[in-house]
């Protein structure tokens, strides 16, 4: 029975994988959320007794502790894969001078801490079940706006904090599998959902950041001529598993690839 623990699924992208791992018969799931009777009151009816939702907070170590520790007595001790999804995504779009001196330290202070110090915490709280698991995987779901690359290339000023954020995760990822991916077998990787119409990005947007995301899309368009918009959740989640389920330390230990399995965003 393998075991799947996802963070941030109360919505979106994380709602979606747990109702498909649940959906697997034999797998074990478990949900950190914020509010554990909001995401129940989500799930189908049908797959209710299959998700074990954990109301955790990924910024506070104290509580990770007593969610691995609940985790733990749901599996036997032990956990299969880790999905770090939870994410602070909501900055603003605009270019990094156009901030204040107090936006800018707000913003960057609060997805940094969020986006790597929380993961580096979630991690550590679940790493003693990962090393009793079988399949040892973990995977911290990032961005391919996080792609310095791509970002040269297409001149992808957007996102400027979420990005940075995403790239640092992408280089804590990567830290952790120079400590534990050969010695101990365990995969660390930072895999890219493509661009997902989520419930956050269906929120209305600014005049500012309509403008930004138009001439974004556009520069996708220049990037990817047969991009014909954002994927679903769902969509998202089936491309990522396949991904999720033949990697492995050999292939895609420390690395930063997309849910094509490779370095194409979209």
């Amino acid at each position: 029975m393998p075991s799947y623990l996802v963070t941030g699924a109360s919505r979106g992208l994380g709602l979606a994988f747990v109702i498909h791992l649940a959906s697997i018969a034999d797998n074990t799931v478990i949900g950190l959320v914020r509010n554990k009777e909001a995401s129940e009151a989500k799930v189908p009816s049908e797959l209710k007794d299959k998700i074990h939702f954990i109301q955790a907070d990924i910024t506070d170590a104290s509580i990770l502790q007593a969610a691995a520790k609940e985790t733990a007595a749901i599996t036997g001790g032990s956990l299969d894969v880790l999905i770090n999804n939870a994410a602070y995504v909501d900055s603003p779009l605009k270019k990094l001078d156009d901030f204040s001196p107090e936006e800018l330290s707000h913003e960057f202070s609060k997805s940094f801490s969020t986006n790597v110090t929380s993961v580096a915490l979630t991690i550590n709280a679940f790493l003693p079940l990962i090393r009793k698991g079988a399949l040892k995987k973990v995977v911290t779901i990032s961005t391919g706006l996080a792609d310095i690359d791509l970002t040269v290339e297409y001149d992808l000023y957007m996102t400027g904090v979420y990005s940075t954020s995403k790239a640092a995760t992408n280089m804590l990822v990567a830290k952790y599998h120079a400590s534990l991916g050969k010695s101990e077998g365990i995969l660390f990787f930072s895999l890219s959902p493509g661009l997902v119409d989520t419930p956050e990005g269906r929120n209305v947007p600014s005049s500012q950041d309509q403008a930004i995301m138009g001439e974004m899309g556009q520069k996708f368009g220049t990037y990817a001529p047969h991009f014909a918009g954002p994927i679903t959740p769902e969509q998202s989640v089936r491309l990522q598993m396949e991904v999720i389920g033949k990697a492995t330390v050999e292939t895609q230990g420390g690395a930063f690839i997309s849910q094509f399995g490779n370095k194409k965003w979209l």
